[in-house]
């Protein structure tokens, strides 16, 4: 049987922790606000082509910036069609990301695929300023402060009410907040965090695609879900956590399936699977434990 190399698992590692930041997004949107929010798909392209163009200009982290500021704009675009024109969830978030492929286009200049040199991305930079040359050291301070900050968030008066309004939308209503704004100020931190990792991917991996974004729902639900599966859910701080941990764990079952000649055709089906497993892992446990107790009564 083939073992996993130590480089391999590092660049699970890795990938698991820029992932990490696209779980939290998930988490902002489907757990805090209780919103199924599509459009991180697109704000995810839209944070690796807005950070992949300041590369080509000599400004990695200028472009990381820029990313997070694009996937606030998405964010907001989404929340306005549900609060303002009463739009569906699921449907407005389509919306938007079926508009962010054009756009993404336009920033990309036409281009589907926009190739990056090693020495402009940000690891460069930070090796170069710092006498580091591990990419995990930068990754795990970048994910630490926005966790921190989200954190933070959440515990001031507004982030209160954004949490509130996804508990509770007509309370927060009968209470004098104005859930319109703190739905869309959800929905735009959701998508920037989102943006933000798909900025890291491109310079990650050296390139920014059209088509990147593609199955990136399903791969945050799968750490967030993992995440659940092993800490549960409790306070922010500790789903933040969580949901971290999560996003590795789900990248080192990938590297760790990938040892074994398995088909990279299949990841996205594999993680639909994995995601189905923990969603409906009570429901199994309870199903097993009614069979169990059947079983004993007839003995």
């Amino acid at each position: 049987m083939q073992l996993m190399s130590f480089v391999a698992f590092i660049g699970a590692v890795e990938l698991g922790i820029i992932f990490a930041l696209l779980a939290m997004g998930i988490f902002v949107s489907y757990r805090v606000l209780g919103v199924p929010d599509l459009t991180v798909e697109g704000s995810f392209t839209s944070g690796a082509a807005v950070s992949a163009v300041f590369v080509v200009m000599g400004q990695p982290m200028l472009g990381l910036l820029m990313a997070v500021a694009a996937g606030a704009v998405a964010g907001i675009c989404t929340g306005l069609l549900q609060t303002k024109l009463r739009v569906q969830p699921i449907l407005a978030g389509i919306l938007t990301m079926t508009a962010l492929y054009s756009v993404n286009l336009h920033i990309m200049g036409g281009r589907a695929n926009i190739p990056l040199r090693r020495d402009q991305v940000i690891f460069s930079y930070f090796a170069q300023f710092t006498g580091i040359d591990r990419r995990v050291v930068l990754l795990l301070l970048v994910l630490v402060v926005v966790g921190a900050l989200l954190v933070l968030f959440f515990h001031t008066r507004t982030g209160l009410s954004v949490r509130a309004t996804g508990d509770n939308e007509e309370m927060v209503r009968a209470s004098s907040i104005n859930s319109t704004f703190t739905k869309t100020l959800g929905l735009a931190i959701a998508n920037a965090i989102a943006a933000l990792c798909g900025g890291l991917i491109a310079q990650y991996q050296g390139f920014a695609d059209i088509n990147m974004g593609v199955g990136m729902v399903v791969v945050a639900l799968a750490s967030l879900i993992i995440g659940e599966a092993i800490f549960g859910r409790r306070g922010v701080i500790w789903n933040v956590f969580a949901v971290s941990v999560g996003a590795v764990v789900y990248r080192i079952i990938i590297a760790f399936a990938l040892t074994f000649n398995f088909n990279p055709m299949n990841l996205r089906a594999v993680s639909a699977i994995i995601v189905v497993i923990a969603i409906s892992y009570p429901a199994i446990k309870n199903q097993w434990s009614l069979f169990m107790l059947k079983r004993r009564a007839k003995k």
